[in-house]
């Protein structure tokens, strides 16, 4: 029980990894805000947490939304009781050649990736210092953090900015007695992906471009994000933790 009553807050958290780390953090004791913009979702997965004996409640999060974000860490602070740890799960993406990418897409995929872990984590952390606390925030960034994939222009622009923001973060809140770590996912089936899989070559290049020989599964992410939320990683700030069956170790010819 690693987060035994601890409070943790996680963001796209009705789906995918986030569920999944919603699901974990609550299984090791802590009292979870379900966060995500998909209300019905979020009290979705709450309630099949509490209905196995955990504890957690759904918030309706705009990440990009300066007030929907500050709503939801003052009010979970107060339902929670304590502010532990933070997931940043929520992300979205784009499949777009980088000269067909419009503006608008564009500054969607940046928003919600980059400037909702930016609001969200520097709300958690003012809260954090101001309750005189300790706490871990982790990141979820992607291999397009530290590489690239085409017609993804601005998710990979997007996760780069993630890994750096995680860097200074950490530098800036180490003192503050706040670490904060990613994690580099490879390519994992979740809600988001599972168009990838609907077609049995893309299914097998999925399979060759990792050395596993296969894709991730949600769970998988969730333990590393747990490992770095917890006293396990005391010493582990600035980093990207990659969980990515080895793509980025190289490519087999």
């Amino acid at each position: 029980m690693r987060f035994r009553d601890q409070g943790a807050l996680v963001t796209g958290a009705a789906s995918g990894i986030g569920e999944r780390a919603a699901h974990g953090l609550a299984a090791e004791g802590a009292v979870v805000a379900v966060g995500d913009r998909d209300a019905l979702g979020a009290r979705r997965v709450a309630d099949a947490i509490v209905e196995k004996g955990g504890r957690a409640y759904a918030f309706d999060v705009d990440v990009v939304d300066p007030k929907s974000v500050g709503a939801f860490v003052e009010t979970a602070g107060r339902k929670l009781g304590r502010l532990d740890v933070l997931v940043n799960s929520a992300g979205v993406r784009e499949i777009v050649p980088v000269l067909d990418l419009t503006l608008d897409e564009w500054n969607r995929v940046m928003g919600i990736n980059v400037t909702g872990t930016f609001l969200c984590s520097q709300v958690f952390a003012r809260a954090v210092i101001a309750a005189k606390g300790a706490a871990a925030i982790v990141n979820v960034a992607s291999t397009l953090g530290v590489t690239a994939a085409p017609n993804r222009a601005a998710y990979t622009a997007s996760k780069h900015a993630v890994v750096g923001l995680t860097k200074e973060m950490a530098l800036e809140l180490g003192q503050s007695g706040i670490r904060v770590n990613a994690v580099g996912p490879g390519v994992i089936r979740t809600p988001l992906t599972e168009r990838y899989f609907q077609d049995v070559e893309q299914s097998q290049r999925i399979k060759d471009i990792h050395a596993l020989g296969r894709w991730g599964e949600p769970d998988e992410i969730a333990k590393a994000i747990l490992f770095l939320a917890s006293s396990d990683a005391s010493f582990c700030t600035g980093t990207t933790l990659l969980v990515d069956g080895g793509w980025t170790a190289g490519k087999a010819f």
